[in-house]
């Protein structure tokens, strides 16, 4: 008879999904975004966001209430800057009154919001004006914070100032395919800087207004590790990247120094200014040092060879980076969210897999008891993947473009089981992934 167990989370785990504003909204043409769409070969096969989930047209409704339906107590959002301030002299009430009305549905269906100030987009004007290449720009978005933050403060007490600067960074000025396109180490640290400034703002912002808030960061954690253990280059090159990507933002509102490449800056008001570590983990990469490099950053990255792949290898299942990202975090002394983790998946055939393997991560950590306060699957239903469009499909529940209609897929009933019993159980694992059975539960 094979072994039986459940492990279980801590009272008050929160569980959910994330989504942000432009992926989900629709008809979100006031953006940096909006642009970029426009211009030819930009994305995927010249897809757009379109209506992406037509959540501004009300379809977060019925998206919530699958989601209460199916034993989630939490859901993680983002507030569009463009909507609540479409030009620099001028509020939109309305748009404020609308993220009111989405995020009370949240509290009707007793779900608790996790509400992203930033989430990739920018507005027209801000980015007209050069964007975070704009020392002005910390000042605007405080000033923006400040007015969502007043308007929100009697549903909201959990708030990510910004969602992934380092891939914000390294996506818009080091060749990653994001809005503005530049590649310029120089301006790249510029930008890191402004958005350290405009966080630190956002953190004092609300703490004037909100005193018992809880305010972070989402850091897209990324796995980097020497291809070569023996060879020392690959070491250093996988350590220098680990710094610039994943530790030069969360250092900097921690000691209130950015190290980024060769460049320093002191910006002792960022110090101490976080009060969880909101970690985003997908993959792993294995690093070669390769002063040949195409990339220009002498380097070359591979995923694991044994290790299974996304429906566009876009990704990696490595479970054992989520475990090891925690473990880095947990050094930062804070409570830690877990604010993104998932797959692409059309077929929902890694998914399953993905998600209890990774889970399974969590709770080891959790079991050694480090302070792991939630985890946001990313995502709810199907959305438009930014540079990538349509052609990746993370959702829980899968959509129809064309048509709007919500599909449900298998790992539905999986999460909802994990998120009703707050565990990972035996026959839960059985049920849903049994070929992995015998690695979770050894005899």
């Amino acid at each position: 008879m094979p072994p039986s167990a459940t492990y279980y989370f801590p009272t008050g785990f929160l569980w959910g999904t994330a989504t942000s504003s432009h992926q989900v909204e629709g008809n979100n043409t006031n953006n940096n975004w909006y642009l970029w769409e426009n211009e030819p070969g930009r994305i995927v096969h010249g897809h757009r966001s379109g209506l992406a989930c037509n959540w501004w047209g009300g379809r977060w409704r019925e998206d919530f209430d699958r989601a209460a339906e199916t034993g989630q107590n939490a859901h993680r959002l983002s507030i569009e800057w463009s909507r609540i301030q479409p030009t620099p002299d001028r509020w939109d009430e309305d748009a404020l009154d609308h993220y009111r009305e989405i995020i009370r549905g949240l509290y009707q269906r007793n779900m608790t919001p996790l509400v992203t100030l930033h989430h990739f987009t920018d507005p027209i004007w801000v980015y007209e004006k050069g964007g975070w290449e704009n020392e002005e720009t910390p000042r605007h978005f405080e000033r923006y914070v400040t007015k969502v933050v007043e308007a929100l403060k009697d549903y909201v007490s959990l708030w990510v100032t910004i969602n992934e600067p380092n891939v914000y960074v390294y996506g818009g000025y080091l060749g990653g395919g994001f809005p503005p396109g530049k590649n310029d180490l120089r301006t790249a640290f510029q930008v890191l800087a402004h958005m350290v400034k405009g966080h630190a703002a956002a953190y004092q912002a609300i703490h004037r207004i909100q005193k018992t808030a809880r305010v972070g960061i989402a850091l897209n954690y990324r796995s980097f590790r020497p291809a070569r253990t023996w060879f020392p280059p690959d070491a250093w090159i996988a350590a220098f990247l680990h710094q610039g990507f994943n530790a030069a933002f969360p250092d900097a509102i921690t000691h209130g120094k950015l190290r980024f490449a060769t460049f320093r800056a002191e910006i002792p008001e960022a110090a101490k200014t976080q009060d969880f570590f909101g970690l985003n983990y997908y993959s792993r990469d294995l690093i070669s040092f390769n002063p040949f490099s195409k990339s220009g950053f002498f380097y070359t990255a591979r995923y694991p060879q044994e290790a299974e792949l996304s429906d566009t290898g876009f990704l990696a299942n490595v479970p054992e980076g989520m475990f090891e990202g925690l473990a880095w975090a947990k050094r930062y002394g804070l409570p830690i969210l877990i604010t993104e983790n998932g797959v692409e998946d059309a077929d929902d055939d890694l998914r399953p897999r993905y998600l209890v393997q990774h889970l399974h991560q969590v709770w080891r950590a959790v079991n050694f008891n480090w302070q792991i306060k939630g985890y946001f699957h990313w995502s709810l239903v199907d959305n438009f993947e930014w540079e990538r469009g349509w052609t990746q499909r993370f959702g829980l529940w899968g959509l129809d473009v064309e048509t709007q209609r919500r599909i449900r897929r298998p790992s539905v009933d999986l999460y909802a089981e994990i998120c009703k019993t707050n565990s990972l159980s035996a026959e839960t694992v059985q049920r849903f992934t049994p070929e992995i059975y015998a690695k979770l539960f050894p005899e």
